[in-house]
């Protein structure tokens, strides 16, 4: 979501960003229950995508770190090889026309998004794992704030990727290097079906989210839970961390993870306290085994999970229960 749409400050004025407490001006910042789609459909068939091209960072919404809601998030310093799989939302009426944190104005029918961590502006490919529609999207804001939301697509680009009816959509953002792509409209399909979306209020609630933290052995269970976040093209990259590809139409898989261990013992124990406080069957809770940086690690993941509603109850339930940052992951 836009990280200014209620406190623009937080971006300009360099106390706060430089502060480590999480008090924002205008309480309430960054609740939007009731931002909504047009009151009356929207054609945007001629909407068309981004056009990567070659732009300096934006002069604001890139500090080296920001903090919402007491949760330091630190800005990425290339957008290059970044690739990720997770949970897209999208934001309507209620901030069209206000300034995004890059200080460009949001246009909800234009191809833009936000990004907590990348810098400002970045091209990306955002790909709908569901029905295989791409997009071409030009990052120019910060957010979304919900917990295990990777992306706040605009209206439109959220009508392209057939997202508005159900409020979410599983999705995997892929940089573009400007620089090197030759990507424009004719290359990424805008969309098979017809592009008028019907006027749905789709409240947003913005809260705070972790972000990516270096693997320890064992982790903190507070920070056990990874960012599906992998490096794209590069050899050194270890294999097993690599995504798997998805083929449009195949079933798409949701987990949630919950700890991620240097050794199994921790990870079974994780196991069974889970087993031991949630009613779930044991056949949902997996221990998996994979490499990071040359090292085995062992993650602790609940599913499959039937849809986004289902996993973000899920992991309301186990916040309660004192498992604060599960991580949900695209298979």
């Amino acid at each position: 979501m836009i990280f200014n749409r209620y406190a623009q400050i937080a971006l300009f004025t360099i106390p706060l960003l430089l502060s480590g407490c999480g008090t924002l001006p205008n309480g309430g910042s960054f609740f939007s229950q009731q931002d909504s789609a047009p009151a009356h459909p929207v054609d945007v068939s001629n909407v068309t995508n981004a056009i990567p091209r070659v732009e300096p960072h934006s002069r604001y919404g890139n500090p080296a770190s920001y903090v919402v809601f007491g949760q330091r998030y630190y800005v990425k310093k290339s957008s290059l090889n970044h690739v990720e799989r997770g949970v897209a939302s999208w934001y309507g009426t209620k901030f069209h026309g206000r300034r995004t944190s890059s200080g460009e104005p949001y246009d909800m029918l234009a191809m833009t998004a936000a990004h907590k961590s990348l810098p400002l502006p970045t091209y990306a490919e955002v790909t709908n794992l569901e029905n295989g529609r791409k997009i071409i999207v030009k990052i120019n804001d910060r957010g979304p704030f919900k917990k295990n939301r990777i992306i706040d697509l605009s209206y439109a680009a959220a009508i392209k990727l057939d997202i508005i009816k159900a409020g979410t959509g599983l999705v995997e953002v892929r940089t573009i290097d400007p620089r090197t792509s030759n990507r424009g409209t004719s290359t990424i399909d805008q969309g098979r079906s017809a592009q008028t979306a019907p006027a749905i209020p789709k409240p947003v609630v913005i809260k705070n989210s972790a972000p990516p933290v270096p693997l320890n052995t064992p982790l903190p269970l507070a920070m056990a839970a990874q960012t599906q976040v992998v490096t794209a093209n590069n050899s050194t990259a270890p294999q097993a961390d690599k995504l798997k590809r998805i083929t449009p139409g195949q079933a798409v898989n949701i987990y949630l993870q919950v700890g991620a261990f240097g050794g199994r013992i921790n990870a079974e124990n994780l196991k069974i306290r889970i087993r031991d406080i949630e009613t779930l069957p044991a056949s949902k809770i997996n221990v998996t085994q994979g490499i990071k940086a040359n090292n085995a690690i062992f993650r602790v993941r609940i599913g499959p999970i039937n849809n986004v509603p289902e996993a973000d109850q899920l992991i309301k339930r186990l916040a309660q229960l004192g498992l604060e940052n599960p991580h949900v992951i695209i298979d």
